[in-house]
């Protein structure tokens, strides 16, 4: 009874969302407030009909009704509860259920928050994310019913994937959604304001905070996969260029550009064409990674669907969402008005340097991504786009994104002055020349590395600038120093932290790839294997029973400069239920660098296949992601980002109505 009332719910849900879909743009076009707020109380309605929904299957996992096909195929009574739980996102059906979960959970907040929006842009805003939920309540409900029963019921389920079974599964696939989801709100936003024909620097200030919320959602989602994939996988690396992996990263490079470019709409209601361009662009890469995912083009870790029909579907939303945004763009572009003038050498210019170097970037990984699938789906043939072309592709644009990017705080608006900025950076440049000289004492090749250790701490010490130009830190008295501090706004220290975050991952990345150490090879109990200066004694292989699965457990003795430090244990676990087993690797952490094991399999001679790594400052490929991700919600929490509008604006209205 209980998943019929869920799958009811969502039907209601559908009904609701046709009706948000019209009746406020009617009320907008009429200046009907009754019927422009229809939109409001509808996109509340469908939250909690979804939630309600959401929280059947969830029942149905948490007691393991395996009448209901998806908990039969993804659960198993002996499963821990966090993991019935998680499982529910673990599967195509329940994922995308989350994902429309969190779309309406971004419609309601808009109804709920955005009361200094106009009412009709409001109306219209709303009534375009009802657009979005209506055709995926369509998808799931034609295609990937959660809620599909199985008569007779079997009396155990199948078990989930075993790769799935870890905790990092339980917050990576919510907060990559949160991001993707989020940035509907800015697609929203944009198709509104064409139809509304409205687009100024209040649309800039409503727009921003729902991007910034977004991608901070997104760079946690990331990092956390990452991290997930790095642990769990039992390779030893962090990213692989996979196309599933470039999915998430698409979307995270265009909506940092769109940060970027909605602050110069914002402060000089310039780039207007552009910033639309790219809030459409932006979760149109979304739906396309949601394409790539769920249509079963790809065979991953990470992709879920096989029918093809669910693919066609997917394709089908894709061609009305984005097709018709950018048919309506290029109907109205034409239309706007260019905002004010600045020169090359200026805060804007900074910001369209940025703009210009990440949309290349990004369009680089999105054809070295769709580049093989298209080939194969249009001829048969199959080809391999890997790391090296995005390493050649990739790094030479962001190379000069790095370099200029402690430029842009320290630039006037309009017109800036390049050889001030460069003196007020003189002491990013000599942490440059440190970080070289100190890089090449310890480890002296290879040069490449070595470079780009000095480019990370000229990122890292240059992303204090501003903050050291507006509180004259060390320039004066420490009281007033610190007092000019307290008075910054949120959002300078939000740009200062992201900006160092990206600094720190980027060090973490050049010493990890430069001077990890790799040992591979088959040992028998007894053996010592030595990486980067510690010795790893193998003691042996033992057997370990878990709730749901057999575990084969290594057990190592970590020794360094003869004294032992710990014991790893990395294991092979199999799953009787699903027929497939996993990697545990071992992780030893010594600040932030880790000496990383896994496990392989037994061989006949009695030896055993061990890869050990020594992977130097590796934690702070993540570190620096949080960072990120902490600048991003103190920008956040910036007051002005959520009360009221540019005082341009304003005042333009007012000359208006007088």
């Amino acid at each position: 009874m209980i998943p019929e009332l869920g799958h009811y719910a969502l039907i209601l849900a559908l009904a609701i969302a046709l009706v948000q879909s019209v009746v406020p743009l009617v009320g907008a076009r009429s200046g009907d407030a009754v019927l422009m707020d229809v939109g409001t109380k509808a996109a509340f309605a469908q939250f909690l009909l979804v939630a309600f929904s959401f929280g059947c299957l969830t029942y149905s996992y948490v007691v393991s009704d395996f009448s209901v096909q998806t908990t039969f195929e993804n659960s198993h009574t002996m499963m821990p509860m966090i993991y019935k739980v998680t499982s529910l996102w673990g599967n195509h059906e329940g994922s995308m259920l989350l994902w429309v979960l969190i779309l309406t959970v971004f419609g309601a907040l808009v109804a709920a928050f955005s009361s200094n929006v106009p009412a009709s842009l409001k109306a219209t805003v709303l009534a375009v994310q009802s657009w979005i939920a209506g055709l995926f309540y369509l998808f799931i409900l034609i295609t990937s019913n959660p809620f599909a029963r199985l008569d007779p019921a079997p009396i155990q389920g199948r078990d989930l994937n075993p790769i799935l079974q870890d905790f990092g599964l339980a917050i990576h696939p919510p907060l990559l959604y949160i991001g993707y989801v989020g940035f509907s709100i800015s697609f929203s936003f944009a198709v509104a304001a064409l139809i509304e024909g409205r687009i100024d620097a209040a649309w800039a200030r409503w727009v921003r905070p729902w991007v910034l919320l977004a991608w901070i959602f997104l760079t946690l989602g990331i990092a956390m996969g990452s991290y997930w994939a790095y642990y769990t996988l039992g390779w030893g690396g962090w990213w692989y260029w996979d196309p599933v992996e470039n999915a998430s990263f698409m979307p995270w490079l265009a909506g940092t550009a769109l940060l970027h470019s909605a602050l110069v709409m914002e402060k000089r209601e310039a780039l207007k064409v552009w910033t639309i361009l790219l809030a459409i662009l932006t979760f149109s890469l979304s739906l396309i990674g949601t394409f790539i995912v769920r249509s079963g083009v790809l065979t991953s870790v990470h992709a879920f669907a096989s029918d093809p029909a669910r693919g066609v579907f997917i394709l089908f939303i894709l061609v009305l969402l984005i097709g018709g945004a950018l048919s309506l763009y290029s109907l109205r572009a034409s239309s706007l008005k260019q905002g004010g003038l600045f020169a090359p050498i200026s805060r804007e210019g900074a910001l369209v340097l940025n703009n210009l170097l990440l949309s290349t970037a990004c369009a680089t990984v999105f054809v070295g991504t769709l580049y093989p699938i298209a080939l194969e789906a249009l001829t048969g043939a199959k080809i391999s786009v890997g790391a090296p072309f995005f390493n050649a592709t990739f790094a030479p644009l962001f190379v000069p994104l790095l370099l200029a990017m402690p430029f842009g705080p320290l630039l006037a608006w309009k017109r800036g002055d390049l050889k001030g900025a460069t003196q007020r950076l003189t002491f990013a440049f000599v942490a440059a020349v440190i970080g070289f000289v100190v890089a090449f004492a310890i480890a002296g090749q290879p040069v490449v590395a070595l470079l780009a250790i000095g480019l990370a701490a000229y990122v890292i010490v240059g992303a204090s600038a501003e903050f050291l130009e507006r509180t004259a830190l060390f320039r004066g008295p420490l009281g007033v120093s610190l007092n000019r501090a307290k008075g910054l706004p949120r959002s300078t220290w939000g740009t200062m932290f992201a900006h160092l975050g990206l600094g720190v991952t980027l060090l973490g990345i050049v010493c990890e790839s430069a001077w990890g150490v790799e040992k591979i090879g088959a040992f028998r109990p007894g053996d010592d294997i030595p990486v980067a200066g510690y010795e790893l004694k193998f003691e042996g292989i033992s057997m370990r029973a878990g709730p749901n699965y057999q575990e084969q457990v290594g057990t190592l003795e970590v020794f360094l400069g003869g004294r032992s430090i710990a014991v790893m244990e990395p294991s092979k676990r199999a799953f009787a239920a699903r027929g497939m087993g996993s990697t545990q690797s071992a992780l030893l952490s010594r600040g932030v660098t880790q000496l990383y094991v896994a496990l392989g399999d037994s061989n006949p001679d009695g030896t055993t296949t061990i890869r050990a790594y020594y992977k130097p400052l590796v934690l702070l490929i993540w570190i620096g992601g949080l960072v990120m991700a902490f600048g991003g919600a103190l920008s956040l929490s910036d007051r002005r980002l959520r009360v009221g509008s540019p005082k341009l604006a304003k005042n333009r209205a007012a000359a208006q109505t007088g």
